[in-house]
């Protein structure tokens, strides 16, 4: 990836909509070429989804949770278990396998307490492989991205 890559990365981050000659105007190549740039960044998997961001509130789910989640076993069928219904739940927007006290991170969105609520019995307490979680109420999203600094 060189540094026109990293210019396109740039603003496709910003702006997925941008047509190919607006983008071929912002850094310096054609429409074709940039066309055929982008094209191989999305074969190689650099760009890995094209994305609309969806104000939750617009979509009726303004409540978001940071959910800390320990396992009951450190064990690979119970971490690939885990992962793959965290994978398989509309509500958890992003997730996260990380070090130290916790096991998981989750990202969580709720139309309400009470349909939050329904989603920790089903998804929490209904599971034997859990240990305990701990919710963060999130007041007010400050920034939210997946844009990565193309440096």
């Amino acid at each position: 990836m060189d540094k026109i890559d990293k210019r396109i990365l740039h603003h496709v981050q910003q702006n997925n909509q941008l047509t190919h000659a607006e983008l071929s105007e912002l850094v310096g190549l054609s429409p074709t070429s940039v066309q055929r740039r982008l094209a191989k960044l999305r074969a190689d998997k650099v760009i890995t989804a094209d994305i609309s961001v969806v104000d939750p509130n617009a979509a009726g789910r303004p409540l978001m949770m940071l959910v800390s989640v320990e396992l009951a076993r450190e064990r690979a069928d119970i971490i690939d278990r885990f992962k793959r219904s965290v994978r398989s739940s509309a509500e958890v927007m992003s997730a996260y396998y990380v070090t130290g006290e916790t096991d998981f991170l989750l990202i969580v969105s709720a139309k309400d307490m009470a349909d939050y609520e329904a989603f920790t019995r089903e998804f929490f307490y209904d599971n034997p492989d859990i240990k305990g979680f701990k919710t963060s109420v999130v007041m007010d999203r400050i920034k939210a991205t997946f844009n990565l600094p193309m440096a």
